[in-house]
């Protein structure tokens, strides 16, 4: 290993230990929609800590958090040809910096969707930008690009009719991206240090909306890449195949690493799988159709898991069994991801409505609803002791 990557590595570790209470990635820095140290709770539209600010363009992507600043993204232009990256203060939403950039490659999206529906991933120093057109940029977090790519120019076919929307996750100082769809159809592992290309994979040739997870224990770290073949783990220093769950998975929700080192697969509803210490083995640990997700993932925390369905039920059930302690209704449509603070848990409707659960009570309700009046399609983000949210239009911050 080169040593400027070492010494890339080593920072970006303590970097990270610094800022873990932030939201770093897509459904938060560990993956599972869970913020252990924030928890807004009931939630103002008009209070002091809470600020709305306008979008110069569309984006299913969710806020990032990091230190003092929320990072988005943004299409534009008459085909989303304009791709923005931009940096607002936290405190107040007022607008740090903007990065403007041409699309590479293909920008033809459905109308639910659009170029920007990447969230974007962060180490606490840098900033992992992607989009539908698979052109990727990293950027330092006050805004100077370190290097860019348009992964089309060599692979013209990763690409399909209805627009791409897999995150980006961030490991061992390598960016791991999926570009993968009906045509030429792969995975990549770019070096963060100058984006050049480390490994990588041919993938199943199928349409995949879903994101790569991170599987940690203790000091290891390990990716699981989601298709409708399974869930394949490798190793992201190297792209090697770990290990291999075949029995098929959902091509829109994705998986989740949980504390127990358990995966939960959207896979025949819902598959759990026990991982072993050393992260080198699986074994399938209980399986439930009734605990099959609409187009949210599911969230975890504290031993539990949080699944809607499509017909807006929201479920409750033990990570280690599988046994569903609860169910509730929700008002619908929902398409983002339910996010969870310390003791509640936050999920938005397709109208705009957040419906907040108090997860302390023994028969959960909804105890607070706030109406944005606004199509919201992505999903949250829980920091600061508030949530982030965004329509194409707008910004918001929620504040208790």
């Amino acid at each position: 290993m080169k040593i400027s990557k070492i010494i890339f590595l080593l920072l970006s570790f303590s970097f990270i230990q610094s800022v873990h209470a932030e939201w770093l990635a897509f459904r938060g820095s560990q993956g599972n929609g869970s913020s252990k140290s924030s928890d807004p709770g009931k939630i103002e539209l008009h209070g002091k800590n809470s600020w709305v600010t306008e979008l110069p363009g569309r984006g299913l992507s969710s806020p990032v958090v990091v230190n003092d600043t929320v990072f988005l993204t943004a299409s534009s232009g008459p085909n989303q040809e304009t791709l923005h990256i931009i940096a607002f203060e936290q405190t107040n939403g007022q607008k740090k910096w903007e990065r403007k950039f041409k699309a590479t490659g293909r920008t033809v999206c459905h109308q639910k969707t659009c170029v920007a529906a990447s969230t974007i991933a962060s180490d606490g120093q840098v900033l992992i930008a992607q989009f539908s057109s698979n052109d990727i940029f990293c950027l330092t977090l006050s805004g100077r690009i370190k290097w860019l790519r348009g992964l089309a120019f060599d692979n013209p076919n990763i690409a399909n009719g209805l627009g791409m929307s897999s995150s980006p996750r961030i490991a061992s100082g390598t960016a791991i991206i999926q570009v993968e769809n009906d045509a030429d159809s792969f995975s990549f592992g770019l070096d963060m240090a100058d984006g050049t290309t480390v490994w990588k994979k041919e993938r199943t040739r199928a349409a995949n909306w879903t994101s790569p997870i991170s599987i940690r224990k203790n000091d290891r770290e390990i990716i699981g890449l989601q298709s409708k073949d399974g869930l394949t783990a490798i190793d992201p220093v190297n792209g090697k195949n770990l290990w291999a769950y075949e029995e098929g998975a959902s091509t829109i929700p994705s998986s989740t690493w949980t504390e127990e080192n358990i995966v939960l697969v959207p896979s025949n509803g819902m598959t759990a799988l026990k991982i072993d210490k050393k992260l080198m083995s699986f074994k399938k640990i209980w399986r439930d159709n009734k605990l099959k997700p609409g187009t949210g993932s599911p969230t975890t925390s504290k031993g539990k898991l949080y699944v809607v369905n499509n017909a807006n039920v929201l479920s409750c059930a033990s990570v280690k069994t599988g046994e569903i302690l609860w169910r509730m209704r929700l008002q619908g449509p929902v398409s983002s991801s339910p996010v969870i603070g310390s003791h509640h848990l936050y999920i938005f409707n397709e109208t705009g409505l957040c419906q907040v659960v108090d997860l302390r009570d023994e028969s959960p309700s909804v105890v607070h609803s706030i109406d944005l009046e606004d199509t919201i399609l992505g999903t949250p983000a829980v920091s600061k002791d508030a949530i982030f949210i965004r329509s194409d239009k707008r910004l918001w911050k929620l504040g208790a």
